[in-house]
């Protein structure tokens, strides 16, 4: 299976999911949706930058299906390919930012209370 058909797949598994949700809890998958469509919605952010933002926070939690997601959705809404990947590098430098913060931290923290050798 190509990566293309592999991504539609677990696009199509989250779909299919949220209709199981829907069937057996109505009214969550329509809070759900309501609650998501709202903060989507066109405000003093763009569509488009929603899009990228949730791009770049999908990346860096992980989440492969709204990684997929949302690259189409930034792309429909008029980001260009070079703008997506300007996304990945800002998710990038956070998660580094990330690791970087608690190792001078939290880390410093612990081998501080640490015994000397």
């Amino acid at each position: 299976m190509n990566e293309q058909t592999q991504m539609n797949a677990k696009t199509t598994a989250y779909k299919e999911g949220m209709g199981h949700l829907a069937d057996r809890a109505p009214e969550l998958a329509e809070a759900y949706h309501a609650f998501t469509g709202a903060c989507f919605a066109e405000g003093k952010l763009g569509a488009k930058e929603k899009q990228l933002i949730a791009l770049g926070i999908s990346l860096f939690s992980n989440n492969e299906v709204c990684t997929f997601m949302h690259v189409q959705e930034a792309l429909s809404q008029g980001a260009s390919p070079d703008e997506v990947m300007e996304t990945v590098a800002v998710a990038a430098a956070l998660g580094g930012g990330h690791a970087m913060s608690q190792g001078v931290t939290r880390v410093q923290q612990a081998l501080g209370a640490a015994p000397l050798h």
